[in-house]
């Protein structure tokens, strides 16, 4: 079997030896460089812009400004969650008259190389007129006339209510009511490689796009739309590419500009984005701020809940429309079962660069501010907080469960899963129990010590549908396409290991091909954590057809009825006894001599999402002199329904933490009163390296296979990011217990810890964070 074991990475071989093929190694006859000038204004009118001095450089190629661009260009589109309301605040290629954030594009540069290029961008002339900035949702609601997007009314441009019950009613009958506000900060993804494009016209005027990644069909549909150009006149290539995390594949300014820069000049353009520019124009995430009013009775039950949202969404809408304000609320309950909810979310413009999804979008939030709320509760009511959480642990019996919430077009139905297991089999690996004594040890010891646990339900496998083609060569090897992007997650190998397993063959003679828009005639992309949901499924289901039809051939070979028969390490065997009766390399020859078709293609489409669940739990030493925060375990649980290979599942793990590490404790996109950005530098948005992260225990579970799909899967993609911030931030909290401390934002520096711990000495009474 192929499936379940722990295959080495089939990508690692061509990337750990020098192979790798990224947007920045294409090199082709003629090619030159693009660079885009700038805004330095966060909120500016557009008065002039002057390019003759650059023009005149020796080496320079194009200049372009909106004014170039054709007049009748519409903005770039909405790919999830649109809404019609919001189409008057999506974002052109260049700025039109008005800046609205800084970074944003206003001029494209073409020259001979990039030496030349920025000396021209340095030369082109723009004069503005300084309107006041928007720099946070506070300033933004209260800013009366001074809207980013007129038409639209109001810079709270959309709002998503949605409820379940009657939270007044329930609320009048709980004996007791908590009120907090907790604040998730803006940051982002940070991949080792930074966005870039390769646009190339051939004679003929076909263009060769290389670069795209993550949704290469769709942002292909995009660009065909926008140079109103026929599908066949437009060819992506994804290329190798250094780290995905949300915001790498999506449809940006520059993904129109390049291509457009290559068909006016009728020769290759490439365009590679510094760290500062990625820093300050890639899409941004995170940003909320969430009013929570929870009642609950004397055990912690929780009856009623309601949070009013305010989603800093940026100067614009991009292409994810409002599909991280919408998963923020949708799945906010987790893994708990409370009867009665409600939901105001704000999404809500502002001079900063715009949003989009980022590792675990609106759960990396909503999981911190709930988990923070049940630790909130247990220490009000001066219980366990494992107490708190089993009882409002959704039991087994209730599933499928929907909490009435909807986001990406489908209503939250959690699929299967044991919730209270995991959360017991965590607390017996964490010796959560015997953890009161340890503690009371350290603090003989003058040593603070805190143990903490979140729990979370992830969404993965978003549909509605996926693409697999397969090919058995006549020496045998397979060839599969897909729809799906390799954006470092080890696809190939998921893929291959699917094929082996349906034909029983070795992962080494199966060949994964994808994001070549000539080769692949149509797919979804990676992205929401669905590929091994829905591509590996559409692979799976294509094998089995074709393992099917050469079974029934075989049969009559072997005279043996075909539900008799299996396909086993490279033969066709007796099923129950494993007897070989036929090679598999006899087998395709007798296929291609016979005519019998070795090709097979399936579109694998589901209407509901699979939903893996799990336990973060972390212990902690804090540094009473200096606030620092040592890590000394850190813990997994995570129930995948199914592992395709655990290895990769553990890895995804291990990364989704080290990123959920940086949002808790390091990342932010700091922005100043005038909505300059203060952190663009890797002096100033610190990320952890190999020594802040800790080592990490993983125990996968496999108890509540998903019936939506026929391999049994959920996705491994998010689960290790979005449940770190509460796990450290509970465990802080109980550390500092006899200091009276709650965390009420992130990140959680050293400094603030610090300050809480002087104030407390001091007689101040309460600390808390709060930014």
């Amino acid at each position: 079997m192929s499936i379940g074991s722990s295959v080495k990475r089939i990508e690692d071989v061509a990337l750990l030896t020098g192979q790798g093929r990224y947007a920045g190694d294409i090199q082709l006859p003629g090619q030159c460089e693009a660079v885009v000038v700038r805004s330095p204004h966060a909120h500016a009118k557009i008065l002039s812009i002057q390019t003759e001095a650059a023009a005149r450089l020796p080496g320079v190629l194009l200049i372009v400004t909106a004014q170039d661009l054709p007049q009748d260009l519409p903005p770039i589109p909405m790919r999830l969650s649109p809404e019609g309301a919001l189409e008057y605040a999506l974002q052109y290629p260049l700025a039109k008259e008005r800046v609205r954030y800084v970074g944003e594009p206003v001029v494209l540069v073409v020259a001979a190389n990039r030496y030349v290029a920025e000396d021209a961008a340095e030369a082109v002339n723009i004069q503005y007129e300084p309107l006041p900035p928007l720099a946070d949702t506070d300033s933004a609601l209260a800013a009366g006339d001074n809207l980013l997007h007129p038409t639209i009314g109001s810079n709270d441009v959309f709002l998503i209510h949605s409820e379940k019950g009657s939270v007044d009613d329930k609320l009048a009958q709980c004996p007791y009511v908590l009120q907090e506000e907790l604040y998730v900060q803006r940051h982002t993804g940070v991949p080792l490689e930074t966005r870039g494009l390769v646009a190339a016209c051939e004679a003929n005027g076909r263009l060769t796009v290389y670069g795209p990644t993550k949704v290469v069909h769709f942002n292909h549909k995009i660009l065909c739309r926008l140079l109103k150009k026929e599908s066949k006149d437009i060819r992506y290539v994804e290329t190798d590419v250094g780290g995905g995390f949300g915001p790498r594949g999506e449809f940006y300014p520059e993904d129109y500009l390049i291509p457009y820069a290559a068909l006016q000049l009728e020769r290759p353009v490439r365009w590679i984005e510094d760290r500062l520019e990625h820093l300050l124009a890639t899409n941004h995430s995170r940003e909320q701020k969430h009013r929570v009013t929870v009642g609950f009775d004397k055990e912690g039950r929780i009856m009623a809940l309601r949070d009013e949202i305010f989603v800093d969404t940026g100067a614009y809408i991009r292409t994810h429309g409002v599909t991280v304000p919408a998963l923020a609320q949708a799945m906010f309950t987790g893994p708990y079962d409370i009867e009665a909810l409600e939901f105001i979310t704000h999404v809500v413009v502002t001079n900063k660069t715009p949003t989009g999804t980022y590792r675990g979008p609106g759960r990396f939030e909503g999981t911190f501010v709930r988990e923070r709320i049940i630790d909130m509760i247990a220490r009000k009511l001066q219980l366990d907080p494992v107490f708190v959480r089993e009882k409002n642990i959704i039991p087994p019996e209730k599933l499928p469960y929907s909490n009435g919430i909807s986001a990406l077009g489908q209503v939250v139905e959690l699929d299967s899963g044991d919730y209270l297991h995991i959360l017991q089999e965590v607390r017996k690996a964490v010796d959560w129990d015997g953890f009161t004594q340890r503690k009371k040890d350290a603090a003989a010891q003058g040593k603070l010590l805190g143990l903490g646990l979140a729990m979370f339900v992830e969404k993965s496998g978003l549909g509605p549908w996926e693409y697999a083609e397969i090919d058995i060569l006549e020496n045998g090897d397979v060839y599969c396409k897909t729809g799906l992007a390799d954006v470092g997650q080890g696809m190939k190998t998921m893929i291959a290991q699917v094929c082996s397993d349906q034909l029983g063959i070795p992962c080494t003679r199966v060949k994964v091909l994808h994001g070549d828009t000539d080769t692949v005639k149509k797919g979804n992309g990676s992205f929401a954590t669905r590929g091994t949901v829905m591509g590996g499924s559409a692979a799976w289901l294509a094998a089995a057809s074709l393992k099917d039809r050469l079974l029934c051939a075989a049969a009559e070979w072997v005279r043996m009825p075909r539900e008799k028969l299996d396909m086993r390490e490279e033969a066709i065997v007796e099923a129950k006894t494993g007897r070989i009766l036929l090679s598999y390399h006899d087998m395709v020859q007798r296929c291609v001599e016979a005519g019998i078709s070795l090709h097979e293609e399936h579109t694998f489409s589901a209407s509901h999402m699979t939903y893996p669940y799990g336990v973060h739990a972390a212990e902690v030493e804090i540094d009473k002199d200096t606030g620092q925060v040592k890590i000394l375990k850190y813990y997994i649980g995570y129930d995948i329904g199914r592992a395709i290979n655990p290895l990769l599942v553990k890895g995804q793990l291990i990364g989704g933490m080290a990123q959920g590490l940086g949002g808790a404790f390091y990342e932010e996109l700091r922005y100043s009163e005038t909505g300059q950005l203060l952190s663009g530098t890797f002096m100033d948005y610190l990320i952890p390296s190999s020594m802040e992260v800790p080592h990490i225990d993983i125990a996968l579970f496999e108890n509540a296979p998903s019936p939506r799909n026929p391999l049994g899967v959920k996705g491994a993609g998010e689960g290790g990011t979005v449940a770190v911030a509460p796990a450290l931030a509970n465990a802080i909290c109980d550390a500092l217990e006899a200091y009276n401390f709650e965390i009420k934002s992130l990140p959680i520096r050293p400094e603030i810890i610090r300050s809480a711990i002087r104030q407390a000495a001091c007689g101040a009474g309460k600390s808390e964070v709060v930014l």
